[in-house]
């Protein structure tokens, strides 16, 4: 409690700094090393207990009005420690597609038509019903998770800033579990969750600040579904936009794709 009482008060000095006018303000804005507080000694990481909460919410440990509870409480400390290591926030003009070689066309269905909210719920976990996400498919013909082109894995992009919060590392293909391999990185800029899913490897750990365009994994086929034969190599993108009693909702980012910057 004594923690959580420090983090609270190192946010509100930060969110206190004298702010410049408001047409001053850009959209990318940095905490710099004059302004932002010094860093307490023995100072935790909370993307850790984050970490852990994430994985009982998956496998349906933990009612979602303690994890709602546990989500507001730890994302507090979570923006406060990416403002203690000069973390940026980014506005979705910064945004980048998340597939390196890639671009809008990889996107599946017509016109964002595969992602489908109806019926999903975070708190859920690994049973959840829906498809709030949008599948970006590459060139894997023979399903080695190379491409065919390149003929290299295919990199998978932050597509904003933010901080690693909660990952799995490895898979086996007897696993029920859907996501596989997955990623999610917690965007301080619009106060949202990304999760990036079926991945080959991570390149990424607990509690790392990542940037627009970083290279976060590779893509893969692992997860209870995308390992099938039936289903060609792709990212599974979603995002959840953060609410004030912890709750997560997930919002269509198909447009802001649209305008993602391409990396070669």
């Amino acid at each position: 409690m004594q923690n959580y009482f420090l983090i609270s008060f190192l946010l509100l000095f930060a969110n206190c700094q004298a702010q410049p006018p408001a047409k001053e303000v850009q959209k990318t804005q940095q905490v710099s090393a004059e302004t932002a507080p010094s860093k307490p000694q023995n100072y935790e990481n909370p993307c850790v207990e984050f970490n852990e909460l994430n994985t009982k919410v998956r496998d349906g440990l933990i009612s979602q009005a303690k994890a709602q509870q546990e989500i507001k409480r730890l994302l507090l400390e979570i923006d406060a420690y990416y403002l203690l290591n000069q973390g940026k926030k980014y506005g979705t003009d910064a945004w980048v597609f998340p597939l390196q070689g890639y671009g809008k066309g990889a996107i599946g269905g017509t016109n964002g038509s595969g992602y489908i909210a109806k019926g999903y719920n975070y708190f859920e976990g690994n049973k959840h019903t829906g498809h709030p996400a949008h599948d970006i498919f590459i060139h894997d013909k023979d399903q080695n998770n190379i491409d065919d082109n390149t003929e290299k894995p295919v990199n998978v992009l932050s597509v904003t800033g933010g901080i690693v919060v909660a990952l799995e590392k490895s898979w086996e293909a007897s696993s029920e579990l859907r996501g596989g391999i997955y990623v999610w990185v917690y965007d301080p800029g619009t106060k949202g969750l990304f999760y990036y899913a079926h991945n080959s490897e991570l390149l990424v750990d607990i509690g790392q600040i990542v940037t627009p365009g970083e290279v976060i994994a590779h893509v893969g086929r692992t997860g209870l579904n995308a390992y099938k034969q039936r289903s060609p190599t792709h990212l599974h993108l979603t995002y959840l936009r953060v609410k004030e009693n912890g709750d997560l909702k997930s919002e269509d980012i198909y447009q802001n794709l649209l305008k993602a910057r391409r990396v070669e």
